[in-house]
This record gives C-alpha cells, structure tokens and sequence, in this order.
C-alpha cells in the first residue's frame, strides 16, 4: 500500500500576537492620517496630516528643547505613503515573528520599542537644532534586523525574492548602506541616522552591556556577573582562612 506524506508549504513565518497586533494599530494610525486626511475639506485635511506630523512626529529641537519626550514613542507608528508603511510591516512580520516566537511577547515588544525609541534618541542627540519631523518605525525595524542576524545568523534572506544571502551578512551589508548613504544621501528624505540608531541599540542590549540595576539593558547578564563576583571573593576568603577559622590579611 503506498504511504502518502503530506507536505505544508509556507511563505514567512506565522503571524504572532504582538506583532499582528503593532500591524493593526499602525494600519489604523495611517488611516486616520492618510487615507481620510485626502478627503477635500482643507480644513480636515491639515487637522488630519499636519497636525499628527507636528506633534506626534519625532522632531529632535522640540525634544531636546521643549521636552516632547513621549515624540521618541508615537512617531513609531505614522508613516507618509504606501511604500513605506508596506515596507515597514512587511519587515516587521518576516524578521518580528521569529524573534518574538524565541523572546516571548513581552521582551519583544520591550526590544521593539527600545531600539524605536533609541533611534530617535540617537537623531535628538546628534541633530538637538533640527526642527525636521522624523516618522515611521524603520529605527525600530532596523533594530529588529540587527536581532535577526545576531540569532539566526545562517539563516537565508532572499534579496528580491530570489538571490540567497546569509542573515548576517544582509545585516552587515544594510548596516553599512546605511552609513555611507548618512553621509552622502542628505537629500534622500530618509532619516539614515534613524535606522543607524536603531542597530546600535540593539547591539547594546543585545551584547549586555553591565549597566546599573535601575537600566533595563542586559539587566540578567548584569545580575549573573555580578551574583559571579560575590561567589568569587566568598569563596576566596573561605579559602585564606587559617585553621583557627580566623580570617588573614
């Protein structure tokens, strides 16, 4: 009797909680803002476009300046067109999922919006004067990649579809796109400085840096070297004991 196998076949990987759900909000902000800001009132439309822009856009002089920090969070989720909203989201499913499927919900999400909110941070801290709105989620999706490469290093990226290359490497190639194009593509309307901030976040979280225990970075990491340092000097002074158990200098 012939056995049959079946075989699934899937394209990505399965949509998870949180990143399906950072999809339907981001899609619903850009509604509001797009979509229905096109309808032909003049007044609707600034209310709907401009307004969003101005002071939920991430622009560095009012941070720095007036303080605007909750910017370096809701500029996350506005986008200007179709391509780049799609784009976005598309990235945020494909290298998102995977990460969230191995952390859990919680710390992606955390990671999701360190690395977004350390991208404008980095955009604040090198341009405090600038008074051009940054939008979009690309800081964070950028971090997202850097995590990706840093995980599932071997894993293949198809570049259009079709040509195979190894995570890591994408992630070396896009890292540096991104800082010769900081430099020499300052009329591009891409905010370069963005996704750089959002790799180097990353990075920093991702390495474990030994921060206090009030910051969030590699705060385990942190915690076992620490726990690690008090074993050592206890068992170097249980050591040094004499056999009258008193303690020599």
């Amino acid at each position: 009797m012939p056995y049959y196998r079946q075989v699934a076949y899937s394209f990505g990987p399965p949509l998870t909680r949180v990143v399906k759900q950072l999809i339907i909000i981001t899609s619903a902000v850009f509604v509001v803002t797009n979509v229905i800001g096109a309808i032909p009132l003049e007044a609707a439309r600034l209310y709907l476009q401009a307004y969003p822009r101005a002071y939920l856009g991430l622009t560095p002089w009012l941070v720095a300046h007036y303080f605007f920090v909750w910017q370096l969070f809701t500029y996350l989720f506005l986008h200007g067109g179709w391509f780049h909203i799609i784009f976005n989201l598309f990235a945020l499913w494909m290298f998102g999922s995977d990460l969230e499927s191995l952390w859990g919900s919680r710390k992606f999400i955390f990671y999701f919006f360190l690395t977004g909110a350390g991208a404008g941070m980095f955009c604040v801290l090198l341009g405090p004067s600038s008074k051009i709105p940054t939008i979009g989620c690309s800081g964070a999706i950028f971090g997202l990649l850097l995590a990706y490469g840093m995980l599932f290093p071997n894993r293949p990226i198809y570049l259009y579809f079709i040509v195979p290359i190894k995570a890591k490497w994408f992630v070396v190639i896009m890292g540096v796109m991104e800082l010769v194009a900081s430099y020499s593509d300052a009329t591009s309307g891409v905010n370069h400085l963005a996704h750089l901030g959002g790799m180097l976040f990353g990075f920093l979280y991702l390495r474990g840096l030994h921060l206090p225990r009030r910051l969030p970075f590699g705060y385990d990491e942190w915690r076992r070297a620490r726990l690690r340092r008090k074993f050592e000097v206890y068992m170097r002074k249980h050591e040094s004991k004499d056999e009258t158990g008193r303690w020599i200098n």
